[in-house]
């Protein structure tokens, strides 16, 4: 039988700028004879913390049940949570989305743990009122003028030359086809880059390595945060859980598009746990601002990664696609999202992205073509989940959606696993802030897939990589770092931590 952890509601109340010193962790105990020996140890409560208690409890558990390892490490989790941002310490702008987003699927698969579900709905609560605050690039998105509206005013417009030729009375002469194919290629591009909004220079920008990994670059001091009186946070303000205030989404927008859609998933999540309507309307409001960026100059569709307009990758339109999918299964307009969802996915498949392998590469070169950049595991993975949703609002195609679901994620599998089936990014154990999230993401997806469409290679996939976080990736703390396959890398921090919770979480429905 199961005996659910007692989780610290009250720690995700302690804002901190060094969370480790100012979150608080309470007593929980689960029989020996439950989940046999246990390691246990004392943490002092810090110094000056707005909360003392007695000495708490942290246990490192040789536990086999998913469910009890999930709750341990979700109670580690909070170490990083800081009620004043509601954001995790230690992690990204769009990291916290997707910790937010193993959160929700947590609440939903470990739903009998009332304590647990409780203290998920109060960190949505408390971030969708603090977390804007931290959006590392805010206003960079308003006014921007859809690409669609932009391109049809222009195609609208005579050539360059007729202008001329009206101007000084000359007569018309035929051109030739390519000519007149090559104006209209380059109109396209320039328009793409037309009427785009100024600049707001905050310091946030993502960049590539040589070795194609991305990084994020965060305003100077963006870490830091001012000390928040808990008894003021939105979370401890009486009926706070039953009326949240609609929210903007222009708060949410940093004019990287991946970003928002991390965010519009993460609230769709939220949704489902809670059924708050204020949070779907968030994710609507998202998707909304981002379909703007449609279409890119390659093949006449797609989207950018960024306002800047410059790279068309695969994180983004898969991340349009998923929460296209996700929106037609739950807003009332299910025709509108479906199409946008249709959409997406014939340019996507049609845009040479997916390689020879059946895997998928980082994005386009400037002429339109694969770049051949790294097959990160977040790129096969959010297209599972896209598509899964897919099949769903869209059963007419449901088959087809999800066999190439089935294909790029056994494709994935064999191209990324080592040979004891643990997942591996090109860049472990020592990849960045951002690549750090990326096996998570990989294994949440996959995890839908298999409950849609079971198979027993995705079943053994999902236990092989939670029984060797477990058993090889965590610290006495219960903590979780990097290099599933171990040896654990220190020091973990809430971006390996949720990514590698993802897959304990995915565990649960194996």
């Amino acid at each position: 039988m199961h005996i659910p952890v007692l989780l610290p509601i009250l720690a995700l109340l302690v804002p901190s700028q060094h969370a480790r010193g100012q979150s608080l962790t309470f007593p929980f105990k689960i029989p020996d004879e439950a989940h046999g020996q246990r390691r246990m140890r004392l943490i002092p409560q810090p110094q000056g913390s707005p909360h003392q208690s007695p000495l708490s409890l942290v246990a490192s558990d040789e536990t086999t049940d998913p469910i009890s390892r999930a709750e341990l490490a979700f109670s580690a989790l909070q170490i990083w949570y800081n009620g004043g941002t509601g954001l995790w310490d230690t992690s990204g702008w769009w990291n916290s989305a997707n910790v937010m987003t193993m959160v929700t699927n947590l609440a939903k698969h470990d739903s009998e743990n009332d304590r647990l579900v409780d203290l998920a709905k109060r960190i949505f609560a408390n971030t969708i009122v603090q977390a804007p605050a931290k959006n590392p690039q805010p206003g960079v998105e308003n006014g921007k003028r859809s690409n669609a509206e932009v391109l049809a005013e222009l195609e609208a417009e005579p050539e360059e030359e007729e202008i001329e030729e009206m101007a000084w009375g000359g007569e018309e002469v035929e051109e030739e086809p390519w000519k007149r194919d090559s104006k209209k290629r380059k109109k396209k591009r320039n328009a793409t880059i037309l009427l785009k909004p100024e600049p707001k220079i905050s310091g946030y920008n993502k960049s590539h390595g040589i070795d194609g990994e991305v990084y994020s670059i965060y305003p100077v001091g963006w870490e830091t945060n001012e000390y928040v009186d808990v008894k003021k946070l939105p979370i401890n303000q009486p009926g706070r859980l039953a009326a949240v205030d609609t929210p903007n989404p222009e708060d949410w927008l940093d004019g990287f598009y991946d970003d928002d859609l991390w965010w519009a998933l993460a609230w769709i999540g939220a949704y489902d746990v809670t059924g708050t309507q204020e949070y779907l309307q968030l994710a609507e409001g998202l998707f909304a601002a981002v379909t703007k960026s449609w279409p890119t100059r390659c093949g006449g569709g797609g989207i950018f990664w960024s306002w800047e307009e410059t790279y068309m990758n695969a994180i983004a339109n898969e991340l349009f696609l998923s929460t296209a999918a996700h929106l037609a299964n739950r807003a009332d307009n299910k025709d509108f999202y479906v199409d946008w969802a249709r959409r997406e996915l014939d340019w996507f498949v049609n845009s040479g992205m997916i390689n020879e392998r059946g895997t998928i590469n980082d994005g386009l070169t400037e002429d339109c073509q694969n770049n051949n950049q790294t097959t990160w595991s977040y790129n096969q993975g959010v297209i599972l989940g896209g598509l899964v949703e897919l099949s769903r609002a869209d059963p007419s195609a449901a088959s087809s959606y999800v066999s190439l679901a089935t294909r790029t994620a056994k494709a994935a599998i064999d191209e990324l696993s080592d040979e004891n089936g643990v997942l591996h990014d090109r860049c472990g154990p020592y990849c960045g802030g951002d690549a750090s999230q990326f096996k998570g993401i990989f294994a949440r997806n996959l995890m839908l897939l298999h409950a849609e469409a079971p198979d027993d290679m995705f079943a053994q996939f999902i236990r092989i990589n939670a029984d060797s976080i477990w058993a090889n990736d965590r610290d006495d703390g219960d903590r979780l770092s990097i290099n599933w396959a171990g040896p654990y890398v220190p020091v973990a921090n809430a971006t390996t931590h949720g990514s590698a919770m993802d897959a304990l979480v995915a565990a649960l429905t194996v």
